[in-house]
């Protein structure tokens, strides 16, 4: 697939069926099919295998809502999230879809700031505008969405959501005691009883059972991704990593492990010849902090036209939603539950206090993938993300880890300062 030739493809029929703004939406349409082949498909020394991920970006507004739309008509739920934290096996369990909403396209934030205030979190009004604007086909698509409180600008927006679309809240614990957990699995099972109401089914041990496996399996393709990143030369650009980790999202579970796992066996091939996609002498980072949703890519691209390579992405889009699995061994729901439920509250968010966990994985993960410096990056008005980067500051102050943290939106009005930012980060590492 060539920059020429590629391009999201059109579906404006179903989007009118839809109820979308078909016109404003077919202008964001092209331009992500431009800003996708000047990121993406100008990258030397792809991976074949990358092809069919490209290709699920052509069809991200067509095919992909289609399947979706094939599903809902067998009265199965499509529900869409906003976090890591909401348990997408039980929705899986119920034969259904579970598809991320976050925002992350400055497009949509001026038809969240006619509602919402705008000095908070830009993927929060991004998510909200998508539908307030009538932008986005999976909004479009979805029976109900369940939200969270991990911050104080998500659980306020649900309320407003909700006179859009049906959004039920999870309440997310801010601690991890005893007493927090059982507030959780009773938010699970509550979870559980309304997609068992929408879809007329009571889900089985069985059913359960095969949907952790099967979002096991999905985890299990991306830690084997991340591992493989860790090799150097890296066999795969961070671009490509991120692209992967956000398609996760999107796609259909079982289809999209078989796919990670075709393009691994390609990248093991390569590392066997010794194939990088960038020269061995590259910086290799670490990107650290807040979720890097569809299509933010910015700091990716500024990082890899700089002459690194991204070789990590600690993140809710990234190793926060794949490095922990569910023990597959338990054969009744309640024991299925608690399981589950115990997997979910490993998750180190920074919206938990105290959260020194989540510092010794920042440190772990970059051991783990031979990186030589982090780059911390936090989403504008994240204030817990934004006041936790203290921690992981002192953390790599006391271990001599080269550091950057940066803050930044959506808009393109920062990219100058951040390349200046980052080529100097850069220029540190290389004269180690």
């Amino acid at each position: 697939m060539s920059i020429e030739n590629f391009e999201v493809k059109a579906y404006p029929e179903m989007w009118e069926s839809l109820g979308m703004d078909v016109a404003r939406f077919d202008k964001s349409r092209q331009m992500l099919g431009e800003v996708f082949s000047k990121t993406y498909l100008s990258q030397k020394n792809r991976p074949a295998k990358m092809k069919y991920f490209d290709g699920l970006i052509a069809e991200i507004f067509g095919g992909r809502i289609k399947e979706m739309l094939e599903v809902k008509k067998t009265g199965k739920p499509i529900v869409g999230t906003f976090c890591v934290y909401i348990p997408e096996e039980v929705v899986v369990a119920a034969g259904g879809v579970c598809v991320g909403l976050c925002g992350g396209s400055q497009g949509s934030i001026p038809d969240a700031e006619k509602i919402l205030p705008r000095n908070i979190c830009p993927m929060v009004k991004s998510a909200y505008g998508f539908k307030a604007g009538r932008i986005c086909p999976y909004f479009q698509v979805v029976d109900f969405v369940y939200g969270e409180t991990t911050c104080d600008a998500k659980k306020k927006t649900w309320e407003i959501l909700d006179r859009l679309v049906p959004t039920h809240v999870m309440e997310i614990p801010q601690m991890k005691k005893k007493r927090d957990k059982q507030l959780w699995l009773e938010e699970v099972k509550d979870f559980k009883t309304r997609v068992e109401e929408v879809c007329n089914k009571t889900i089985t041990p069985e059913d359960l059972g095969d949907a952790i496996k099967i979002i096991n399996n999905k985890r299990k393709a991306l830690q084997r991704l991340t591992r493989l990143r860790a090799n150097h030369p890296a066999p795969i650009s961070g671009k490509d990593g991120l692209l992967i980790e956000q398609i996760a999202f999107y796609d259909e579970p079982v289809r999209f492990a078989e796919k990670v796992n075709e393009l691994c066996d390609e990248l093991e091939q390569r590392l066997q010849n010794e194939s990088g996609v960038v020269e061995k002498s590259a910086p290799r980072i670490m990107v650290s902090g807040t979720p890097m949703a569809l299509p933010n890519w910015k700091v990716h691209n500024l990082i890899e036209t700089a002459g690194a390579v991204v070789v990590n992405e600690e993140s809710c889009i990234g190793s926060r939603y794949f490095k922990d699995l569910i023990d597959e061994s338990k054969v009744d729901v309640d024991a299925q539950l608690d399981v589950l439920t115990d997997r979910y509250m490993q998750i180190d968010c920074s919206c938990f206090t105290p959260n020194d966990d989540r510092v010794d994985q920042v440190l772990k993960e970059y051991k783990d993938s031979n990186a030589q410096g982090i780059l911390h990056y936090s989403l504008q008005f994240c204030h817990t993300y934004n006041i936790e980067e203290i921690k992981i500051r002192e953390a790599c102050e006391k271990y001599e880890i080269p550091y950057l943290s940066i803050e930044s939106d959506y808009s393109p009005e920062d990219v100058g300062q951040l390349q200046t930012r980052i080529e100097a980060f850069l220029e540190q590492i290389r004269e180690q």
